[in-house]
């Protein structure tokens, strides 16, 4: 018994769109924050793009945030910004 290879074709082709919608989910589910890992110290909150070259970063470390200048051959730290407390 032989396979056509029009079914082969079928086959892989739906395959592939499984493993596109998989992807695309997990990629949606971490963009919506649902898929965060809760032991991450280091993240980037916020990224501004100041000109083609040169990007502003507010990362966060250990509940503290800092600012990076980027770009143009040099980075540069800003600095810490102060710690805020909870309102509630």
């Amino acid at each position: 018994m032989t396979i056509d290879t029009g079914l082969w074709l079928q086959a892989a082709g739906a395959l592939a769109a499984i493993l596109l919608l998989l992807a695309l989910g997990a990629r949606g589910l971490r963009w919506g924050g649902l898929a965060t890992r809760p032991n991450r110290r280091l993240a980037v909150q916020e990224v501004l793009a100041l000109d083609s070259r040169r990007r502003l970063l507010l990362l966060r470390c250990d509940e503290r945030e800092v600012l990076l200048l980027t770009g143009n051959g040099q980075d540069a730290l800003l600095g810490w910004l102060p710690v805020q407390d909870d309102p509630a």
